[in-house]
């Protein structure tokens, strides 16, 4: 993991940071939420998380650039990079402000479009997953307790058990019936959402993860978790990275077939 280590330290001192802010607020009866212009809550957690976390990275690393989702990107101090972090200071704040304890801090670094290190830190669940290029996925209460992490071994549709987002959303993509034809030919379905469903497959506790739309803070961290586990991450149109606005995330055995089934024309929302 030469190149990487003092990064993935330092993503757990952020994560460690972090959770001490978004623990302190969780649940809390004076937690302030407001709506966002896309009509998304943001909580006063989110915005203090994100603050800190900038905050620390300035003074540790002055040449990278911030991407977060709160307050858009800072540019590195020696001028636009090669190496960004990219920040999601809770994921999954429609579960947090709820009580809901599936949601999570994500960080991550870029060096240009790939993601090199992410973290995954769930304080509300007691876990932590990791990884870096080339180093192997981990998951864990903290890094002296961690185990290696690696995809299912399933190989058929039929025996796999399939994650989703909000099945809205993919009515709105125009893609329900593919959606719905997935779950059809599944072995099992279930809607855990957000960052929690990569985590899974990424565990090797499913074998299927989709989401239609997202932005790059949602799924920078994911990526090289997912990867490094030997699982693959794609958008819908079958192009590796974070990038793509979307996610297909799989345990590469049934990639394909994923795939094929949700680009498939003409299939009908539900059975005549």
């Amino acid at each position: 993991m030469a190149g990487y280590s003092d990064d993935l330290s330092l993503a757990h001192v952020l994560a460690d940071a972090a959770d001490s802010i978004s623990t302190a607020r969780f649940r809390a009866i004076d937690l302030d939420v407001a709506s966002k212009p896309d009509l998304t809550p943001v909580s006063d957690a989110d915005t203090a998380v994100e603050t800190a976390l900038r905050a620390t990275l300035a003074r540790t690393r002055p040449r990278d650039g911030v991407l977060g989702e709160e307050f858009g990107i800072t540019e590195a101090a020696a001028g636009p990079g090669p190496r960004q972090w990219v920040i999601d200071p809770i994921d999954a704040t429609k579960n947090f402000v709820r009580g809901v304890p599936i949601w999570a801090t994500l960080i991550a670094l870029m060096e240009g479009d790939e993601p090199v290190v992410g973290l995954v830190s769930a304080p509300a669940l007691g876990r932590r997953w990791w990884a870096a290029k080339g180093h192997g996925a981990y998951a864990g209460r903290h890094t002296a307790a961690a185990t290696r992490i690696s995809v299912s071994g399933v190989r058929r549709l039929a025996d796999a058990s399939f994650c989703y987002s909000d099945l809205l959303r993919w009515e709105q993509n125009g893609r329900l019936g593919a959606v719905l034809d997935l779950m059809r030919h599944s072995w099992r379905t279930r809607a855990y959402g957000d960052f929690y469903g990569h985590m899974l497959v990424a565990e090797g506790a499913v074998d299927i993860m989709v989401e239609p739309e997202l932005s790059l803070w949602d799924v920078a961290a994911l990526v090289p978790i997912v990867t490094e586990a030997g699982g693959t991450f794609t958008d819908l149109a079958g192009r590796s990275g974070p990038g793509g606005g979307s996610a297909v995330v799989t345990n590469g055995k049934v990639h394909s077939d994923v795939l094929e089934r949700l680009t498939a024309p003409g299939i009908a929302p539900l059975d005549s």
